[in-house]
């Protein structure tokens, strides 16, 4: 069974398609994923059988690559956001830029002891529904 998929970056230029299940759901806490996300951690979907297609904006794509690492990230050249990017053990997909609910939940924290020193005990923190005045 096969579930579809769309998403977009903040601008929009960019809009893909994805056909297929989401295996994994990782919460990146590594140093790199850090500085690229501007938060605690990246909320990346992994998909090992599935296909992706650009519906606008390919052309927009940017591609960030750490040398002799195998850190890549896709993103729009116009706004910035995390865009999908596929290599050979399958599409790696940022969760926040899906249009579409998953089903899966965050299946593991990874690289959790590089985490930032203030990502702890975050659910004592007072929430809001919209920014306090």
């Amino acid at each position: 069974m096969s579930s579809k998929h769309t998403g977009s970056c903040l601008c929009g230029a960019v809009a893909f398609e994805i056909n297929g299940e989401f295996d994994r759901f990782f919460l990146c806490h590594c140093s790199r994923c850090r500085k690229f996300s501007g938060t605690a951690h990246a909320a990346n979907l992994f998909c090992f059988e599935g296909d992706m297609t650009w519906l606008s904006g390919e052309d927009r794509i940017k591609a960030y690559e750490v040398p002799d690492t195998r850190f890549m990230k896709n993103f729009c050249a116009d706004c910035g956001s995390p865009l999908p990017r596929e290599r050979g053990e399958g599409m790696i997909v940022p969760a926040g830029c899906l249009d579409t609910p998953v089903a899966i939940a965050p299946t593991a924290h990874i690289f959790f002891a590089d985490r930032a020193n203030w990502d702890e005990h975050l659910e004592a923190v007072e929430a809001f529904d919209q920014r306090p005045g």
